[in-house]
């Protein structure tokens, strides 16, 4: 199955997992917009690709109260947009058993970068998704630790599993429309990828080598996509998600049905 979309946005993609899944795109022979904070970055990726397919804008996502005026330009930039990626993420380690060492400005940027920003940018480009004729897209890379949290980083894990329960909400509020909006999440497990690199992380020795091999991601990720998947875990998040994942979704459609039969109840 071809991948559907005219248009792609991936917010996040000067280097890793967003900047894989780019290059994915552009082989696929679809128009990709890419983002993100490093210009260098961004223009190094339309340089290698050196295709008429690939547009590149600054952003930085932390930057909540510009992130309206960004969705209205790219969108009157790129009328035929229809697939955007939230694909932006950090991970630091906290050590709460040690207050003095937990910089709460870096906690609250990472919360900033990994959750809020996501909530603000969906805001921003629904509107636009829900005016379009053919089906859409708008996605978000979690974690597989949205699903099972680490120790070490205990921020990060709780930032990408408040992400995951807002799309598990959103994706049941857009699928009665206005639009056809698919929203897909996808779940890596560790990647090779520099996320875990020792200037973000110092106590991590070669934390790029951390994880699956970012190919290798790719591939599985892409071919999910392809099929038109809307829940994606990869690797070893697969484990995770058959074993329990599943059955906590059950329960929260459960739980969305009677609360749908309420409200209909005490609205009549």
């Amino acid at each position: 199955m071809p991948f559907e979309y005219k248009q792609v946005l991936i917010i996040g993609a000067t280097s890793g997992i967003g900047e894989a899944l780019a290059a994915k795109v552009v082989e696929n022979g679809t128009p990709v917009i890419i983002t993100g904070r490093r210009k260098e970055n961004l223009d190094a990726f339309a340089k290698k690709h050196d295709s008429d397919k690939v547009k590149t804008k600054v952003f930085d996502i932390t930057q909540l109260d510009k992130i309206r005026q960004f969705a209205s330009e790219i969108i009157a930039e790129n009328p035929n947009l229809d697939c955007i990626l939230v694909n932006s993420g950090i991970q630091r380690p906290f050590d709460f058993s040690k207050p003095d060492t937990v910089d709460m400005d870096v906690f609250d940027t990472e919360l900033t970068t990994n959750y809020t920003s996501a909530v603000h940018l969906a805001k921003a480009f629904i509107p636009h998704l829900q005016q379009q004729s053919s089906p859409t897209m708008l996605g978000f890379t979690t974690s597989q630790l949205a699903l099972v949290p680490m120790m070490r980083c205990p921020n990060y894990g709780a930032t990408k599993a408040a992400l995951h329960h807002f799309i598990l909400a959103l994706r049941t509020q857009l699928e009665g429309g206005p639009g056809n909006i698919k929203v897909m999440e996808l779940y890596p497990p560790a990647v090779q990828t520099e996320l875990h690199d020792t200037k973000h992380q110092p106590d991590l020795k070669d934390g790029h080598l951390i994880g699956m091999p970012l190919d290798e991601f790719t591939e599985e990720a892409w071919a999910a996509l392809c099929e038109g998947k809307d829940q994606i875990p990869v690797g070893s998040a697969k484990n995770a998600f058959a074993n329990f994942e599943n059955n906590r979704q059950e329960m929260y459609q459960q739980m969305t049905k009677m609360l749908s039969q309420l409200l209909k109840k005490h609205l009549q």
